[in-house]
């Protein structure tokens, strides 16, 4: 088993995706070159990805709801709740430096986290960082005071963390409008070079879109690589070195589907998988009594095709990328034909304009059905996770599957990079 220590967690897409061991759309996982990946078990539709060699031995979000949804859905894994630790990622590490407690587990294998990414966003108001918020999330009010613990810096104390834990490997994730923000994607990696004793090697970072690797939605984010050079075998650090990364020690993933083109040589690659894939066998909302998930959308009326989260999922291709966001920019499932509305075979039948369900989301991030994004406490109506607690968890994690995807290639070539032996 190699350990993962998670920041910036979430509901943990990612370490879900670093686990595996959880079902996905049969047509998600390219069998002419990964059928390796799964247990020999399938039905209907769907089948079981293999469990990889990582665990997750320490995962931390500073939101409340992050907490609420991952702990019950881990636990059921056979994870030990006090796994997770909420507060600030500042907050830990300041409390770690000042030696008042032991913080951080011992002899990490991998560092994982998707830092804030509200302040990179093409959607966002892009303050990268300059960030009007906060650690904590609340607005900065003194813009003329300087300061580091703003959210736009918070991947500075990933990389803290990092030079406390020692891994031997990192990686983190951003969303793709990083890389257009001025030089923001050249000072990360600069950072990530010069931590500590500037003992880690950061390949150069990568857009890569999850369509590519079989989630039914386009979302193109940015991936940083980094190695610790004392641990890496002496040809795997020259290969690393190198502008083109030979293919035995290439940490990013083979891409395994590729959007359908005219005259497209398809060789072992197979068609993006569609949202209408992997959405048609879910109940309507009034007939998912047995999923909150399903039976809870957001009710925010349709505002014109001017304001974003106003277009419809087409069901012949990947869905939009899910933000995080709750009600009125949440995408249509349907709408009607007087709002341009062109699934008309459901129309025909007498199916209502309405917005994505929180499952819907879910299942394009590609989170299995037993994940629970609405929970209602024992015997009474309050939510300890509601509607729009469940849409800004999904939109804002790592879907699984390209996790999965990530954490394979790296189980693939972990022997080839580092010196130890098993």
């Amino acid at each position: 088993m190699k350990t993962v220590l998670s920041l910036f967690s979430g509901c943990g897409g990612m370490d879900l995706g670093f686990e595996g061991d959880f079902d996905v759309l049969a047509a998600s996982v390219n069998t002419k070159i990964h059928s390796d990946w799964l247990i020999p078990r399938y039905y209907k539709d769907w089948v079981r990805l293999r469990p990889t060699m990582f665990k997750t031995v320490f995962a931390n979000d500073v939101l409340q709801r992050a907490q609420s949804a991952w702990i019950p859905f881990f636990q059921r894994r056979g994870t030990q709740p006090d796994v997770f630790h909420l507060g600030s990622i500042i907050d830990l590490v300041k409390a770690k430096e000042n030696g008042n407690e032991k913080i951080f587990p011992d002899k990490i294998d991998v560092v994982t986290g998707g830092f804030p990414c509200q302040d990179f966003s093409v959607a966002g108001k892009r303050r990268g960082f300059q960030s009007h918020k906060d650690h904590n999330g609340a607005l900065i009010t003194d813009f003329n005071e300087p300061t580091i613990e703003n959210r736009g810096m918070l991947y500075f104390w990933m990389k803290r963390v990092i030079e406390i834990t020692r891994p031997k490997m990192f990686i983190a994730e951003n969303v793709k409008g990083l890389t257009n923000l001025a030089d923001t994607k050249a000072v990360i990696e600069n950072d990530f070079k010069n931590m500590g004793d500037s003992g880690y090697l950061v390949v150069s970072a990568r857009i890569i879109n999850a369509a590519d690797y079989g989630v039914p939605q386009t979302r193109e984010r940015v991936i940083f690589f980094g190695f610790l050079k004392s641990v890496l075998k002496p040809e795997a650090l020259v290969a690393l070195n190198l502008n083109k990364i030979p293919g035995d020690f290439d940490p990013y993933p083979i891409i395994t589907h590729l959007k359908v083109a005219p005259n497209i040589e398809w060789g072992t690659k197979v068609p993006w998988v569609t949202a209408g894939a992997v959405l048609h066998d879910l109940k309507e909302p009034d007939g998912a009594i047995d999923d909150l998930s399903q039976a809870n959308y957001s009710k925010a009326r349709y505002y014109g095709n001017h304001c974003q989260g106003q277009t419809e999922v087409q069901l012949d291709r990947p869905a939009q990328t899910i933000r995080a966001e709750h009600h009125g920019n949440i995408e249509f499932r349907r709408l009607s034909k007087e709002h341009g509305g062109r699934i008309t075979k459901e129309l025909d039948k007498g199916l209502i304009e309405r917005r994505l369900t929180v499952r819907e989301c879910a299942r394009l991030q590609t989170f299995p059905d037993n994940y629970e994004f609405i929970r209602r406490k024992t015997n009474q109506n309050e939510f300890i996770l509601s509607e729009s607690d469940g849409y800004r968890l999904i939109g804002n994690a790592v879907p699984p599957l390209l996790a999965y995807s990530i954490a394979s290639r790296i189980q693939e070539i972990w022997y080839r990079l580092f010196k130890e032996q098993e």
